[in-house]
């Protein structure tokens, strides 16, 4: 059956520049469409050949493999449009998750539509989404941030932004910054919700969760949680409660109720009069009752 589903997955390609997600530590995460992205590729495009070439080798493919790195990404979009033209099969890959994300890929895929060749998505593990589905966020919105910025003065300034945040803030941090990192959330947030998850999907997989005390407390206890790849996660400002929302505030809900869903007028009423999002679609709730 899964030979199946993989055969057919290779007879649909054509030639495109696919950008292919792989494992971001479990080999088994890979797709039967990757898999067949990755046997029917003329050439495949690595941010390190070496990284890529032990995963091709774990399924026994073997691939004309390309390196293409955010140093030579610009000047290798030509020779990949080339073998476009030439109607080669291309993939584009990166060490771990998918290109374009915090990983070289961007200006390929955009160089390759703008000579108007297709870009096909081949979608995969995402550190991001492994992380949120296990952190027990509630918020259906979240913002993503990248990479923190490695200086104290330029962290702090992001981390005064999100005081008033009401969605949680997913971040990635390096081992040999985690503890600075920690430090300025301390002094920014004391009490704020966090969860740190390191190692996704690998042996050593591990989820922190507390106020940023309770995680800078546990990783002095054990210093081997801030080996390997750490995914952050700030949780929203907790919102003090209001008794009763305002008429202005119930009569702008009001109009909008009447013409939008519950979630999307709440979600606007919110970005007009600045009140939470939640008591908003609570009283929502109420007015479509009425």
């Amino acid at each position: 059956m899964l030979q199946k589903h993989l055969q057919k997955a290779a007879d649909s390609l054509e030639s495109a520049l696919y950008v292919v997600a792989t494992p971001i530590g479990n080999l088994a995460d890979i797709t039967l469409r990757a898999l067949a992205v990755l046997q029917r590729a003329d050439l495949v495009c690595a941010e390190d050949t070496r990284v890529t070439a032990r995963l091709l080798a774990a399924y026994g493919i073997q691939a004309k493999l390309l390196s293409v790195r955010e140093h030579n990404e610009r000047q290798m979009a030509e020779k990949i449009v080339s073998a476009l033209s030439d109607g080669l099969i291309v993939a584009q890959v990166s060490d771990a998750g998918t290109p374009a994300v915090c990983d070289p890929g961007a200006r390929l895929a955009e160089h390759v539509r703008a000579a108007g060749y297709k870009v096909v998505p081949v979608p995969g593990a995402s550190a991001v989404m492994a992380a949120l589905s296990a952190a027990g966020v509630t918020e259906s919105d979240f913002y993503f941030n990248g990479f923190l910025p490695p200086k104290t003065t330029e962290r702090s300034k992001l981390f005064a932004a999100w005081q008033a945040a009401d969605y949680p803030v997913v971040m990635f941090e390096t081992p040999h910054r985690i503890a600075d990192t920690l430090a300025d959330m301390a002094a920014a947030f004391p009490e704020r919700r966090l969860t740190l998850a390191r190692e996704l999907t690998k042996t050593f997989e591990t989820f922190l969760c507390g106020t940023v005390n309770d995680i800078q407390t546990a990783l002095r206890e054990d210093a081997n949680q801030m080996r390997g790849e750490i995914v952050l996660i700030l949780y929203p400002a907790a919102r003090e409660k209001t008794s009763e929302l305002s008429d202005a505030t119930l009569h702008v809900l009001r109009i909008l109720a009447d013409e939008l869903p519950t979630k999307q007028a709440a979600a606007l009423a919110s970005q007009i009069t600045g009140e939470g999002k939640k008591a908003l679609y609570e009283a929502a709730l109420v007015l479509k009752q009425r």
